[in-house]
């Protein structure tokens, strides 16, 4: 295999992942979960399932890579780069098409589809690259971006993009409009 091939693979087995993700704070309700998965159907939390599809995903992919013997460097930094561009990306292509057309359930899936084979793209030119020796960083801005991720799932903002259209609320808090 090489490390196009990883990618490729890589980038459908974190849309299927998300497929998983999305239920996984229903089936296992709980604080760790809370922070990676889904509490709602609002925007924001299916951001955190793209982007946890994508942290979990990257620990089989970085056993794919020792196991071919895949040249690569800069692999932490990669996945956080990963998954903080895809939040962005994401939103990027997403929020136009929400605010004009609603939520479609397959428009919404090319989105996820898109912004999942965009970063994948950008990874596979990091993991290319010469060492950068950035993986301290990486390991730092993963966490950061899990602890901003707690802190508006129990303290969400009153925005749109936090609000939970089915349940009428926002986060994983009760209170309702």
């Amino acid at each position: 295999m090489t490390l196009k091939q990883i990618k490729m693979f890589s980038l459908f087995g974190m849309f299927i992942l998300c497929f998983l993700t999305h239920f996984l704070y229903n089936w296992f309700p709980n604080s760790l979960f809370s922070i990676f998965f889904p509490v709602n159907e609002s925007i924001w939390e299916h951001v955190k399932m793209m982007t946890s599809s994508i942290l979990i995903w990257s620990i089989l992919e970085y056993f794919l890579l020792k196991k071919y013997r895949i040249n690569h460097n800069n692999f932490v930094l990669s996945v956080f780069i990963e998954t903080t561009l895809s939040i962005i990306v994401f939103l990027i292509i997403y929020l136009p098409i929400y605010h004009f057309a609603g939520s479609i359930f397959i428009l919404n899936l090319v989105v996820l589809f898109i912004s999942i084979y965009f970063v994948n793209i950008i990874s596979y030119y990091i993991l290319s690259l010469r060492p950068l020796h950035r993986e301290t960083l990486g390991i730092i801005g993963i966490i950061l971006l899990y602890i901003i991720m707690g802190i508006l799932t129990y303290n969400p903002p009153e925005n749109y993009i936090f609000l939970d259209t089915v349940e009428n609320k926002y986060g994983i808090n009760i209170y309702e409009l």
